[in-house]
């Protein structure tokens, strides 16, 4: 056998032998436990919303104080719910971000964690239902401790003193059996920085995963109340399916102007987490607030088609869905915001002041709160035609941001000729001037 293929086979033997090592060891990488849990954590605090969506209003009520009162205390009762679910998973965030690799023992406590974190909807919805028998209160509490107990105590134990165990079972080992040369084990002493920049991909598989499953209960809704009933096809239509279908019609309009909302919502969260280094503590805050009235984007569907079948009440209902829109829409613009004010750490240059795709983010993100806004304002003067208002926004904009990036290049395109005409504009080659001016984006 030749040398190098020798050194070859060694080298082989010892990655074969470190695979060995780790499966006798008992560790593995964490990576696709935790895309579990950040799946099933964002699935738990989006299912929330459904008993508040489901909130039975007969066509008969009005949208009076009472009904008011009532969405009120659910969607509070939502939205503390849904932090608490976020709460959780900041600290598991937090947890593995010092754990490299796990064993059986934390990947099972990991699921009884899971386990708990899935009875919070039920406990949710004993509170909501019954909101005078303190059980549900209790169970809700119950659970939360439970969660907490499994994160904080046991978990953080089990990585500070397993360590430890380890070693002094080596070494007992090493006495009973006779010494045996093994590589050196460091314990390091456990630490965790508070205030450390969040996980990155793990803000932004949370996130998609809210996006995602708000965009499928939107479709669940559409399974479950629009598809009509054989009986009723054949004696109210004739025994047309496309007739019946079409007096679904609003709801189907509602449905893909909430699955625009939320596809565009989306996008805006990808293009601004596209451009960022780092996510901060502040910006993970403001994150959690804008998922959580993301999460509330359902109880808008249900809202809005309610028009046909209550018009006399359409005004409330179009500014409910307007304020829950523009409050998912401000917290994305407020994390931007939050990102500028340590932008040489957190995004990208080109979205930073004086970048090229500086002015074309800050339009993006505010076109959701503009828009929504803007249609509020509409229906307090035009309230008799603030359904029309409503869909007019939903159209219009879709097609705004299909628009967007050409008018703001245009825009940027005119400033920059204006720039280069001006009389004091200093020729290339004088220095600093020439290096300020470079801070002007380019036209494409």
């Amino acid at each position: 056998m030749s040398r190098p293929q020798a050194q070859e086979q060694a080298v082989d033997s010892e990655g074969d032998s470190s695979l060995y090592r780790r499966d006798e060891e008992g560790t593995q990488s964490s990576h696709r436990m935790l895309g579990f849990s950040d799946a099933l954590l964002s699935i738990i605090a989006t299912v929330m919303i459904l008993p508040v969506t489901h909130t039975e209003i007969s066509p008969e009520q009005q949208f009076d104080k009472s009904i008011q009162k009532l969405l009120a205390t659910r969607i509070a009762v939502y939205l503390m719910t849904f932090l608490i679910v976020t709460v959780a998973w900041a600290a598991h965030t937090r947890l593995f971000q010092v754990v490299g690799k796990i064993d059986d023992t934390l990947a099972l406590l990991n699921l009884a964690c899971m386990m708990t974190i899935t009875l919070l909807p039920y406990t949710f919805s004993l509170m909501v239902t019954f909101p005078d028998v303190p059980l549900g209160i209790f169970l809700f509490c119950m659970c939360v401790i439970a969660i907490g107990s499994v994160q904080s105590y046991v978990l953080m134990v089990t990585v500070i003193f397993l360590p430890h165990i380890s070693k002094a079972t080596a070494w007992c080992k090493d006495k009973l059996m006779g010494h045996r040369e093994s590589p050196p084990h460091n314990v390091e002493p456990f630490s965790i920085d508070l205030h450390a920049p969040l996980s990155k991909e793990r803000v932004e598989a949370f996130s998609d995963g809210v996006y995602a499953i708000v965009a499928t209960l939107l479709i669940l809704d559409i399974c479950e109340d629009n598809v009509p009933d054989p009986k009723d096809v054949q004696e109210k239509f004739s025994g047309s399916l496309v007739t019946a279908l079409g007096a679904y019609g609003p709801q189907f309009l509602a449905y893909f102007g909430s699955f625009a909302t939320v596809g565009l919502l989306w996008f805006a969260h990808h293009s601004l987490f596209l451009h960022v280094r780092k996510a901060t503590q502040t910006m993970g805050l403001l994150n959690i607030l804008s998922l959580a009235f993301v999460g509330g984007l359902p109880l808008a569907y249900q809202q809005t088609s309610a028009f046909a079948r209550q018009p006399r009440d359409e005004l409330e209902r179009v500014r409910v869905s307007c304020a829950i829109i523009f409050l998912a829409s401000i917290f994305q613009f407020a994390i931007w915001t939050a990102a500028l004010l340590h932008q040489t750490e957190t995004l990208q240059p080109a979205v930073q002041f004086g970048g090229q795709e500086h002015a074309f983010m800050f339009a993006k993100l505010a076109l959701y709160p503009c828009a929504s806004l803007l249609a509020f304002a509409a229906t307090c003067l035009l309230s008799r035609f603030s359904t029309a208002i409503f869909h007019l926004m939903q159209i219009a904009v879709p097609f705004a941001f299909l628009l967007l990036r050409l008018l703001v290049r245009l825009a940027l395109a005119g400033l920059h000729i204006l720039w280069e005409l001006r009389p004091e504009h200093p020729q290339p080659g004088q220095g600093e001037p020439e290096a300020q001016s470079q801070l002007l984006p380019a036209p494409c």
